[in-house]
């Protein structure tokens, strides 16, 4: 990677459809070997994919929770097509500490919310979190500053 590639891939994390040909005039390139470049980092599994950002207060699910779940390995098999199936849960991770995985939901009321924990605890120990508040929402990681303080 270089610096044509971390400047592409700060523009799309900011607007994904930021059209081919604006994206060749900020990096000075021909729209084919932008393009070209693009399909590189998609190859080369850099970009994973497009998404859109949603506002989960205008879609109906305003509250969201963090979830810390103790899970018993031996549910694995079970815990993991449950938790990639289920449309309110946002990221589950496998984190260290007391609990062994971090959930993030969104639901349209506590009490679903209730319903859902109701549901985890068939895998494991949970304790809750409720979000009143996200001063920083989740953001593009930049690229280009950590490139220039490996350099440094």
């Amino acid at each position: 990677m270089d610096y044509i590639d971390l400047k592409l891939i700060t523009i799309l994390q900011q607007n994904a459809r930021t059209p081919l040909k604006m994206l060749a005039e900020q990096v000075y390139l021909s729209s084919p070997a932008t393009a070209a470049r693009i399909q590189r980092l998609e190859k080369d599994g850099i970009i994973e994919g497009y998404t859109a950002k949603i506002n989960l207060k205008a879609i109906g699910t305003p509250i969201t929770a963090f979830i810390n779940l103790d899970l018993d390995p031996r549910q694995k098999p079970t815990f993991y097509p449950f938790v990639r199936s289920h449309p309110n849960v946002l990221e589950c991770s496998c984190v260290t500490g007391h609990y062994s995985h971090l959930i993030k939901v969104a639901f349209e009321s506590t009490e679903a919310l209730d319903t859902f924990i109701g549901e985890l605890n068939a895998y494991g120990h949970t304790e809750t979190q409720i979000a009143f508040s996200t001063p920083q929402p989740p953001r593009e990681i930049g690229v280009e500053k950590i490139l220039a303080d490996k350099i440094k």
